[in-house]
């Protein structure tokens, strides 16, 4: 490596910095990283229903019927349950669970964060020390979500989940985790985008379905299964996931609006078509064993007190098998900061539990307190809660205990230990998902892959040395890589390090003080890379972005090293929500632009495997990325989707806007070769046969278009058997293998008002060798793929011609799909 020794010394500096600061990393809800365990560092958790245990506490297990385990589960719990004294119950209904060692209950440590790999963040149920140093920490999840890969974030849950078992054997880890975030992306200005599978509602629901079914990894023994097994509160889970939050959150802080007073004012269609949506996925096909409400309030009501939400939908109509936390802090929100009701305390935790909420998480620093467990007994004793309803409550929690094992132990997975974290298959799991979400937004006259040496190259074209220009917390990014919810990586490798493995030479230029490099500096390397973007004290849970600019400067030093570089510059944005990068996409001497993300522990293997050739980059953008404009002309409290021409609003997302503000659309990404469409498939058709006229449901037309006799059809009300079947060929017509993924469209008639522009349906990443074609199949249910929600909130299937489309940009092929009503 050849470096100044200035700033060899400045870089030493640095990383004795960031390691200080992540070694005490406050992240998420103004939390401070987890400082100790719960029981002995290195001593293994007991099981509840252990006889030695019980015989410690005076106590004959044997007559403890809730330590029966030939008993069905909720059998057992009604045992448990009616045991407890009503303090004892309510002692209970807090993150912290105090257990009652007079009838044996051990204490329990219900907050556990795993967005993007096993977290230390909040209480101290979950921590790192000499036994368990680290945890594999994934990208962040708007990343994965880049990946457009389905398989990807399965393996990533199962993965996560194994580590939470062995460090929970170790005595490092409790069984109940609060990840996914699942809230789509309305607005580019929100702080968590990063935590998010992005703005498309049906990507967001499958990145739901398949994190979720990896962590829980739900245990149903062979093809005769008893009773016990199929009943779908009994089947036992590997680890609690919860989908969160739940609903219309989106808004942190944003000028005066602050996520603990905003009342999220939203259409029964919003809330169908996009904010529900993914958590209907979540819970219906994931079969997620908790639920999250928010802070905010829906339409007026706390969403955590919200009777419809938490009780009507969430356990009634999508069936959830498990329990509803709060977000932390949200019921006393509900009193002392957006004062609703002007309820007490008393009064605010029986609304909550009564609407249907199971647990209450508070805070742990000074002064805050979980409500239940504050007033629970106290709105008893005042007639405003029944004790059956704290019952219920409590039931449902210790009902998941029971299914993780929590009580009986789990033998599946008692042989995990110190091996299965931070092994290598893990972290190669970590850089390879960093790579698939890796997305290439220009690469102009083929500037990247830098070529390195080998049979294939003139050596006169080999990039042997490179100038590495940018702020040092980006070239050097061990703790930018990493995002928020975090806990401690196995081990970091930077750009700087994944870069200097490739080349020879690796000078390195901080853009710090303001001045990168001195006059002629580049002229001696073979290329320039430049690594900027934004991190967590620009974009993180409560601080929305007022801007999609740049910070510190960086537009203008980017654009001075583009022009003082011989030859255009490689630019690499880490971030998550969009910047506004227009200058250095209209700029010729920025000849390739890359997204990085927050790529995680393996960032700086993928970016240099992405930039030197190593991987064809595949990954698609999760969400458009506007110009700055964009913003003036919308305020981020505004929840409609769809445009409002009475206030002037544009619309959002792909789904909604069709202005000219978009830099980069939803869906974008470019590789290192060329790929083609071709089908057989030209048109297509399918009939509904409605056997009752009052199936058919109105819809909402174009000025002039006549309505037909049956306009749509209620999807809740059909089979929704029809189908449409096509085969996709997808050709590699360029000179190196890559993945590529088709992203299958539907456009509806378009005489239909107010309708999607476009909706994604379905979407396969697909290897395509050079020279070669691959054939994919797709199978779409006609209610899904061209179901739309009407102006009613129905979701129906328009009559008419909708439109199939495949791809995105140049390359894109479509074709027509007729949809007749049949009323018999």
């Amino acid at each position: 490596m050849a470096s100044s020794a200035s700033s060899f010394r400045l870089l030493v500096a640095l990383l004795c910095v960031i390691s200080s600061a992540s070694a005490a990393a406050s992240n998420g809800d103004g939390l401070v990283a987890g400082r100790g365990p719960i029981g002995t560092n290195g001593k293994n958790y007991t099981k509840v229903c252990d006889p030695a245990r019980f015989a410690s506490l005076g106590l004959d297990m044997s007559t403890f019927r809730y330590c029966d385990s030939s008993l069905p589960y909720a059998a057992r719990v009604r045992d448990l349950v009616g045991r407890l004294t009503l303090q004892e119950k309510v002692d209970n209904l807090g993150d912290h669970g105090k257990g009652a060692a007079r009838v044996g209950l051990q204490p329990y440590m219900w907050w556990g964060e795993a967005l993007h790999g096993v977290s230390d963040t909040g209480p101290k149920g979950t921590w790192f020390g000499d036994v368990v140093p680290g945890a594999t920490s994934f990208p962040l999840v708007l990343n994965s979500a880049a990946s457009f890969n389905e398989t990807l974030w399965r393996a990533v849950g199962q993965v996560v989940s194994t580590e939470v078992r062995a460090m929970y054997n170790l005595g490092h880890a409790e069984l109940t985790y609060w990840s996914p975030n699942i809230n789509v992306v309305r607005d580019p200005r929100w702080g968590r985008a990063s935590e998010t599978p992005g703005e498309d509602p049906l990507l967001v629901a499958r990145y739901a379905v398949n994190f979720v079914r990896g962590m829980q990894d739900i245990i149903i023994h062979g093809n005769n299964s008893s009773d016990h097994d199929r009943d779908p509160f009994a089947r036992r889970i590997k680890v609690s996931s919860c989908c969160k939050h739940f609903t219309a959150y989106d808004v942190d802080k944003w000028f005066d609006a602050d996520r603990l007073t905003f009342d999220a004012r939203v259409t029964e269609r919003d809330l169908a078509e996009t904010f529900n949506f993914p958590f209907e996925a979540c819970i219906r096909e994931g079969d997620a064993s908790c639920v999250m409400c928010s802070y905010n309030r829906v339409n007026g009501v706390p969403a955590c007190a919200d009777h419809r939400l938490l009780t009507k939908t969430v356990r009634q109509q999508w069936q959830l098998h498990g329990y509803i936390v709060s977000d932390c802090d949200s019921v006393r929100v509900m009193v002392r900061d957006a004062k609703w009701l002007n309820l007490t305390g008393a009064e605010a935790a029986a609304a909550a539990m009564k609407a249907g909420l199971d647990l209450d998480c508070g805070m742990f620093w000074e002064g805050a307190q979980d409500f239940f467990t504050s007033y629970g007994v106290e709105a008893v004793k005042q007639g405003k809660l029944a004790e059956a309803d704290v019952d219920e409550a409590l039931g449902n929690n210790y009902l998941t205990l029971m299914r993780l094992g929590f009580f009986d132990g789990a033998p599946e997975f008692e042989g995990l230990g110190v091996g299965d974290v931070c092994s290598g298959e893990h972290k190669e799991l970590a850089a390879d998902a960093a790579r698939q979400g890796m997305v290439l937004l220009k690469n102009d006259n083929g500037r990247l892959p830098l070529p390195l040496l080998d049979n294939n190259n003139n050596n006169n074209k080999v990039v042997r040395s490179v100038a590495l220009v940018g702020l040092l917390q980006h070239i050097n990014a061990t703790d930018v890589m990493l995002g928020d919810y975090r806990g401690r990586p196995c081990s970091v490798v930077t750009p700087y390090d994944g870069i200097r493995k490739m080349v020879s030479a690796t000078h390195l230029h901080p853009c710090d003080s303001g001045a990168c490099a001195a006059p002629g500096a580049m002229d001696t390397v073979d290329a320039t890379i430049v690594i900027a973007g934004l991190n967590m004290s620009v974009e993180r849970e409560s601080n929305d972005r007022e801007d999609l600019l740049l910070p510190w400067n960086q537009t203008g030093w980017i654009t001075a090293v583009a022009a003082a570089s011989p030859d255009p510059i490689v630019l690499v944005i880490m971030s998550a929500g969009g910047v506004d990068v227009s200058f250095a996409q209209d700029n010729p001497k920025v000849g390739a632009i890359v997204w990085a993300g927050y790529p995680g522990e393996e960032g700086g293997t993928a970016i240099a495997d992405v930039l030197f050739g190593k991987h064809n980059p595949g990954g698609r953008l999760p969400l458009t990325w506007f110009k700055n404009d964009y913003i003036s002309k919308i305020p981020m409290t505004s929840m409609a989707l769809r445009p409002d021409a009475e206030h002037g609003y544009p619309g959002r997302t792909y789904k909604f806007y069709s202005g000219p503000d978009v830099l980069y659309p939803f869906g974008h990404g470019l590789s290192y070769t060329t790929f083609t469409y071709n089908s057989t498939t030209t048109a297509a058709s399918a009939t509904l046969k409605i056997a009752d006229q009052d199936h058919c449901k109105q819809l909402t037309y174009k000025p002039g278009v006549q309505s037909p006799p049956c306009p749509a059809v209620d999807v809740a009300a059909h089979t929704c058997d029809e189908a449409v079947r096509f085969t996709l060929t997808v050709s590699n017509t360029g000179g190196a293998g890559g993945d590529h993924v088709v992203a299958l469209y539907t456009a509806p008639p378009p005489e239909v008002d107010e309708a999607p522009i476009k909706h994604l349906v379905a979407f396969r990443r697909v290897f395509v060798p050079a020279g070669t074609t691959v054939d994919v199949a797709f199978d779409l249910n006609v209610c899904k793929a061209f179901g739309i929600v009407e102006r009613t909130a129905y979701t129906v299937v328009p009559a008419g011609t909708s439109t199939v489309l495949v791809g995105d940009g140049a390359t894109s092929l479509s074709f027509p799909v007729k949809v007749d009503l049949a009323v018999s």
